[in-house]
């Protein structure tokens, strides 16, 4: 959420990050409601002194005229007060739904087509045969089985059997090792020029609250159908380990000696897909459920947006030693989440469609998140500001997989393991048991 004080003094900025960010957003009514809001907080105090006053009065001679004074101040306080709990309630849904404001890079457009390149690492697979893609290659297999899947759980489910499972498991552990390996990541800092402190390792929980979920940013009326809510037990089933890793330490004070705070987490993730009807609907690429390593980042203002940059740069460094070719894109404002001030894609190359496909985000909240989940920094003097958020894709087992079978395929229909995950195979290739 943004500072009402920041919205007032950059009416523009706020009217342009709606308009470019696709919202919905009236602000104007926000404004409205503020004014409101501000008025009877002034009523309220007004009433409250007087009555204060009158106590005091009251303390050195009691006067019937003043107690009934009181009473009469004391039932009008009790309206004020109802009536304001009433418009901040209207106030914080419309301050809500107001987007952060786009770092001045992020480039202006409707929507994914006009996502700019940001640089490009290995070529496209080429191959001697003609390459297939990885539901053909997991049937074959027998790794990867959608229609038992779909019998059991309908459409977008699918099994993951013997060495599609243990490639799951492999890139989870592979993550983990890295993002906790004290040298990988000072490696990684030193080329960006952050702290080198590693990831702390989580195992969150997948049910989150509904007011929680909202206070993340993550959760609202226009995309709540994408959510898996279990009405019965009023939670929800989480879209990825952010939600509840960013949650984690709210109304929370994190000291300054703390930061940055780094968690990598491991969840099952569900998403329904609701906006994406007709879109990859064959194979794992686009599913209800899957797994995903996720990383995590609280930090101070002023290293935030270095903290991005190390984040991407995490990234890239899994996908190198993985030998996948990708590239970083930016992402338009019509393609960035509401939270998101910047948004950075790395998307790989599959053969199987010919193109990149996206595999990992990470996105810059600044102080959006933080805010709303009032997530502080506390100072060595004693001082406080909100903390700043980043979260990003580590691994998604969705779609990296897929790009680890299709690139690394081989002409028998076999697939080569990568070597930084024979260690945690216990195999360099994978063929039909």
């Amino acid at each position: 959420m943004l500072d009402i004080k920041f919205i007032r003094e950059n009416l523009d900025k706020v009217r342009a990050a709606i308009k470019n960010k696709n919202s919905n957003a009236n602000l104007d009514h926000a404004l409205t409601l503020d004014d409101q809001r501000r008025k009877l907080i002034i009523e309220s105090e007004a009433i409250r002194s007087r009555r204060n006053e009158i106590t005091a009065d009251l303390q050195k001679e009691k006067k019937e005229d003043l107690i009934e004074e009181s009473k009469k101040l004391k039932e009008m306080l009790g309206m004020k007060e109802t009536e304001l709990k009433e418009i901040e309630a209207q106030w914080l849904v419309a301050m809500q739904e107001i987007p952060n404001i786009p770092l001045p890079d992020v480039p202006v457009g409707a929507d994914e087509t006009e996502n700019q390149v940001l640089k490009k690492w290995g070529e496209p697979t080429e191959f001697k045969f003609e390459p297939k893609d990885h539901l053909q290659l997991g049937e074959a297999l027998d790794i990867i089985d959608m229609t038992r899947a779909v019998k059991i759980s309908g459409a977008r489910f699918g099994f993951k059997k013997g060495g599609a499972a243990m490639l799951d498991a492999a890139l989870m552990q592979f993550a983990f090792k890295a993002l906790t390996d004290p040298q990988i990541i000072q490696q990684i800092a030193g080329s960006v020029g952050v702290s080198p402190k590693p990831f702390i390792p989580v195992l969150p929980p997948v049910m989150i609250k509904p007011d929680v979920y909202t206070r993340t940013g993550r959760l609202s009326p226009q995309d709540e159908d994408e959510k898996y809510k279990m009405a019965k037990d009023e939670l929800y089933l989480i879209g990825s380990a952010e939600h509840t890793l960013v949650a984690m330490h709210m109304d929370e004070s994190i000291n300054e000696k703390d930061i940055p705070l780094r968690y990598v987490g491991f969840s099952t993730c569900f998403r329904r897909e609701a906006g994406s009807y007709g879109k990859d609907t064959k194979g794992m690429l686009r599913v209800h459920q899957f797994d995903k390593v996720e990383m995590e980042s609280f930090t101070s203002a002023a290293n935030s947006l270095a903290e991005h940059k190390f984040l991407v740069a995490v990234q890239e460094y899994l996908m190198q030693q993985l030998e996948l070719p990708y590239q970083v894109v930016i992402n338009s404002t019509g393609d960035m989440g509401k939270p998101n001030a910047r948004q950075v894609d790395i998307e790989t190359w599959l053969p199987g469609q010919k193109k990149y496909r996206e595999t990992h985000s990470a996105d810059y909240m600044t102080d959006y998140q933080a805010r709303r989940l009032n997530i502080r920094i506390k100072r060595a003097d004693g001082s406080s500001e909100y903390a700043h958020t980043n979260d990003a894709t580590g691994i998604a087992m969705s779609r990296i997989p897929i790009a680890i079978m299709e690139n690394n395929q081989m002409e028998d229909g076999s697939i080569r393991v990568p070597k930084v995950l024979i260690p945690f195979i216990g195999s360099d290739v994978i063929k039909k048991q």
